[in-house]
């Protein structure tokens, strides 16, 4: 097992590219689980979760080649409707698959999903969608067992938004026998970039706000060319944050600033310079940073999967910062691990209040998160002295080569065996 070591690296400058999104790669892979036929799909991230994500195609009885950001799927092999344990337990984006297998034999056997240590993330609202799309889900001895118990399709509306509830709903409902309409879908980037997949194999889909119709087709073709992934806004958010320190000058290539405008915005606010291009953004630190005050929301809001990084600016900032985290309001793990470095921070519920301006001095410090271990890799960045991060293989679930893009920038990282 990796551990990262850091040294505080001031005044970087140069630029990167972002990979292709995470969040998008996970739910286009699944879906290529729907109907069998010969998937290619371009700018996919290579990070454990989409191998993670592979590995589930190929024990389903598909077949995979994966190069360069290039993947090649054959899924006519697919023969079985259960995603084991062994491999959900470490994914919770495995998930995704129930809505694939649904859809294409009328039944799953889907193991309860795992990943990031970051609070209940409960999966009834998949469930209540299902039952109101036709199926009936039973759970036993830790699997959720879902069948076709009627004529699918139908009308659903969330209680509460959720990602990946959305996503399962919408791909279990392309080959459905009727109409489906979902109403309150989540308006995430990477949820449009299914959907704008599913497109592009002939499904017949429509949104209005954050309604979602979808109309039945009897088949789809796989043979229309290669499907190229969005950017990931999480990444180029984190590298946003990096060049926001002061003394930092970084340009950041292939993004989408448009996924990013509210986070953009708190950037501004706190003090740096932001040019922002098509696919392309320019990040001048700021001089100063003046305190920031965020509230975690569905998008178009403050994402959460930035809140973590956010905070780090706030560690320099002068003066007092507020977050209050209404999506996982126990999202405030890596707090304990960055007062190891001298950070002044007081967490109340679903709140954390940053007290700016204090020396950090590098320590060891485990990561608990995905989104979390980017946070402690900043930290290291700005502290003082030489910083240790062990359990990284959270970071390594959705940053591709994360460590060469910050060398390639003047940080002093590496790894080492624990």
């Amino acid at each position: 097992m990796d551990k990262i070591i850091i040294e505080h690296s001031p005044n970087l400058s140069g630029s990167i590219s972002i990979s292709g999104s995470k969040n998008s790669s996970l739910p286009i892979l699944a879906a290529t689980l729907m109907s069998g036929g010969n998937y290619k799909i371009e700018n996919v991230p290579e990070i454990s979760d989409v191998i993670t994500m592979l590995k589930l195609i190929r024990k389903l009885g598909g077949e995979y080649s994966f190069d360069n950001g290039k993947v090649e799927i054959n899924t006519e092999g697919v023969n079985s409707f259960e995603a084991p344990y062994e491999l959900v337990k470490t994914m919770r984006a495995s998930v995704l698959v129930w809505g694939a297998l649904l859809g294409r034999f009328g039944k799953a056997k889907i193991s309860f999903p795992g990943g990031c240590a970051i609070g209940d993330r409960p999966v009834d609202q998949h469930i209540k969608a299902f039952d109101s799309l036709g199926y009936k889900t039973d759970i036993n001895d830790g699997y959720l067992e879902t069948s076709k118990v009627s004529k699918t399709g139908g009308v659903f509306e969330f209680e509460t938004k959720s990602v990946t509830g959305c996503e399962n709903a919408i791909i279990a409902s392309i080959l459905a026998d009727k109409k489906t309409i979902i109403k309150n879908c989540a308006l995430e980037p990477e949820v449009g970039d299914l959907i704008s997949f599913l497109k592009f194999l002939g499904a017949k889909i429509e949104v209005s706000g954050s309604t979602v119709e979808i109309m039945p087709s009897s088949s789809l073709s796989s043979g229309n060319g290669a499907y190229s992934v969005i950017p990931d806004r999480i990444e180029a958010g984190t590298f946003a944050v990096l060049g926001s320190l002061p003394g930092n000058n970084i340009k950041i290539l292939n993004c989408s600033p448009n996924h990013l405008i509210e986070p953009l915005e708190c950037l501004k606010k706190s003090g740096p310079i932001i040019e922002s291009k098509e696919n392309e953004m320019t990040i001048k630190g700021a001089e100063e940073i003046l305190p920031i005050n965020l509230v975690t929301e569905p998008y178009p809001g403050f994402p959460t999967d930035l809140q973590a990084q956010f905070m780090i600016l706030a560690l320099l900032a002068n003066g007092k910062s507020t977050f209050h985290e209404t999506i996982f309001p126990s999202r405030f793990i890596h707090v304990a691990e960055l007062r190891k470095l001298g950070a002044d921070i007081e967490v109340n519920n679903s709140s954390a209040t940053i007290f700016g301006g204090k020396s950090l001095a590098g320590s060891k410090m485990q990561a608990s998160d995905l989104r979390a271990s980017a946070s402690l890799v900043l930290a290291g960045i700005i502290s003082k002295g030489r910083s240790e991060i062990s359990r990284v293989y959270h970071l390594d679930r959705g940053y591709e080569k994360i460590d060469y893009k910050l060398t390639e920038l003047g940080v002093k990282i590496w790894r080492e065996k624990e």
